[in-house]
């Protein structure tokens, strides 16, 4: 539809929705259409320029906010009945805006001082239309009330001709005339709080190093550096002389940064696997599966954004499968079980432990696009914890429990690792604290991530509704946090760095071998696949044609 514009239309203030912006903009009406079915296509075009003109100019001039007032799958899911409204602690967030702008700055969202003043301007706004809203309330209870009084006090023939019962009346009708604008208005600035509300990251612990990832403060390194009397190999040397890994010739097949794992590759697989799941379940964990497709409100619940630019979310086709995405960790399918659930207060804190298929986007394509470090498919074993909030302080035991299990777990793998203290830049949204683990890994001469866990305090259950129920019924909201046990393909690769022999094969930490049933992984007896397919510089003669 072509949009003509108002004489005097004036941009709109920094505070109009989009909708509004849109109204400024184009004025539909029916006389309009008929007025502009008569004109010529050079004047329509020209009134579309002027059009296009005026929104470049509110898009550049606002285009950050309409930006961080994306549309919210967390919201829509409230709206539709799932789920009560998250519950954002704007009173800090107003008592205390300069202490929330510092840590938006202090992080690496894409958040910065205006959106924070943004969020409090609007919320201010809205309780300003909801204090209105009660006082006309008030005031409709008390006309009602008179009219019911007038009512019952006079005959239908008498209310007719009473002054007072006339002035009631209208008075009535303009309230709720008032109201009914006031209703929308509300309804508008409701979405558009929670909107950008929603996007506010967690508080940060006051000891989380200030800066990007070369301010981690290292807590502790286990272990030495493996030592070679030869040059080591890297994973993906090592897998393919093994017969382990396969990387090659599967960009046609499955696309970049996927992998096939055969033979003892597959079953070091399920063998870190069940090792990891059976130390946690004998620290009394509850295993869990989980879906791997879930909705959109959950990612977001969690702290992530299926919809964002450069998201590590893979989303199914909308028009199949409407706001269904892949899990890229089972802390998310996880978060889903217990969304819209309380706990009792004696059964805390809840140890849940799941093993499952991980997708991610890895948008990044510059960064290792070779191995297994930085791949779009791996599987993971996750460890999630739900805990109360009575003292203040469960959750960051909780937090160091997780760490202790990680560092057991590696330490029985016979693995060279560090912890760190992960700075600002490096917590997402929902991590009040975060600790990573890395490991040596000798082929690439340096430390990579293996795993990491986060405080998510009260983050996630304020927008996923996880409560407790103390004895006398009350409800509060509970903390969260999570932890990696186990990424698959990383734990492979510091393995097989780590304890590759001289002769090429690999040993087997003995806390793994009864998993694995080995005790040196050997390159297998059969012949590996010849590749002969195209774009080869000496392809093999085809097969001859057959005759009947």
């Amino acid at each position: 539809m072509a949009c003509a514009i108002t004489e005097g239309a004036k941009l709109p203030s920094s505070c109009y929705t989009i909708r509004q912006l849109m109204a400024v903009i184009c004025r539909g009406g029916k006389g309009e259409r008929q007025r502009r079915r008569k004109r010529k296509m050079s004047k329509t075009c020209i009134n579309m320029r002027r059009c296009h003109s005026l929104l470049k100019i509110c898009v550049s001039v606002y285009g950050q906010r309409f930006l961080h007032g994306a549309r919210s799958s967390l919201y829509d899911h409230v709206l539709k009945g799932y789920s009560f409204k998250p519950e954002i602690d704007m009173r800090a967030v107003c008592e205390e805006t300069d202490k929330v702008i510092a840590n938006v700055e202090n992080r690496k969202g894409d958040l910065r001082a205006d959106d924070v003043r943004e969020i409090v301007c609007v919320w201010q706004q809205l309780q300003r239309v909801r204090t209105e809203i009660s006082q006309f309330e008030s005031q409709k209870r008390q006309i009602s009330d008179t009219v019911k009084t007038l009512v019952k006090s006079n005959d239908k023939n008498e209310l007719a001709n009473l002054q007072e019962y006339g002035q009631a009346l209208q008075e009535g009708r303009k309230i709720r005339m008032r109201l009914g604008q006031l209703y929308a208005k509300e309804t508008e600035l409701d979405r558009e709080h929670y909107n950008r509300a929603l996007r506010l990251p967690n508080t940060t612990h006051p000891d989380v190093p200030v800066g990007d990832e070369s301010k981690a403060r290292l807590v502790e390194l286990v272990g030495h550096k493996p030592e070679f009397d030869f040059k080591p190999k890297n994973h993906v040397e090592l897998g393919e002389e093994l017969g382990l890994i396969r990387q090659r010739n599967l960009s046609h097949i499955s696309g970049h940064r996927t992998y096939y794992l055969r033979g003892a590759g597959a079953r070091l697989q399920t063998a870190l696997q069940n090792f990891a799941l059976d130390r946690l379940c004998q620290r009394g964990f509850i295993p869990m599966v989980v879906p791997d497709m879930l909705k959109g409100a959950v990612f977001e619940g969690c702290g992530m954004e299926p919809n964002a630019h450069q998201s590590q979310v893979y989303s199914l086709n909308p028009t199949q499968f409407p706001d269904l995405s892949l899990a890229g960790t089972g802390e998310v399918g996880v978060a889903g079980f217990f969304m819209d659930h309380a706990v009792t207060l004696k059964d805390l804190p809840v140890r849940t432990v799941c093993s499952s298929t991980c997708y991610r986007a890895e948008t990044d394509t510059g960064r290792e696009t070779w191995g297994l470090y930085r791949v779009h498919h791996f599987n993971k074993v996750e460890m999630f914890g739900v805990t109360a909030n009575e003292t203040g302080e469960e959750s960051f035991q909780l937090l160091e429990e997780f760490v202790s299990f990680q560092k057991e777990l590696f330490s029985d793998l016979e693995l060279h690792y560090r912890v760190l203290d992960m700075p600002t830049q490096e917590l997402g949204p929902p991590a009040h604290r975060k600790y990573d683990i890395e490991a040596w890994m000798p082929g690439r001469n340096s430390y990579g991530e293996i795993t990491s866990g986060s405080n998510c305090t009260d983050y996630q259950s304020r927008r996923l509704n996880i409560l407790y129920e103390r004895e006398d019924g009350s409800l509060h909201y509970a903390h969260t946090v999570n932890a990696t046990a186990c990424a698959v393909p990383r734990t492979i690769i510091a393995l097989l760095e780590t304890h590759q022999t001289k002769e090429g094969t690999v040993r087997v930490p003995r806390a793994l071998q009864p998993y694995l049933g080995l005790e040196m992984i050997e390159k297998p007896t059969y012949s590996a696949l010849k590749y002969i397919g195209p774009n080869q510089q000496n392809p093999p003669p085809r097969p001859a044609p057959t005759t009947r």
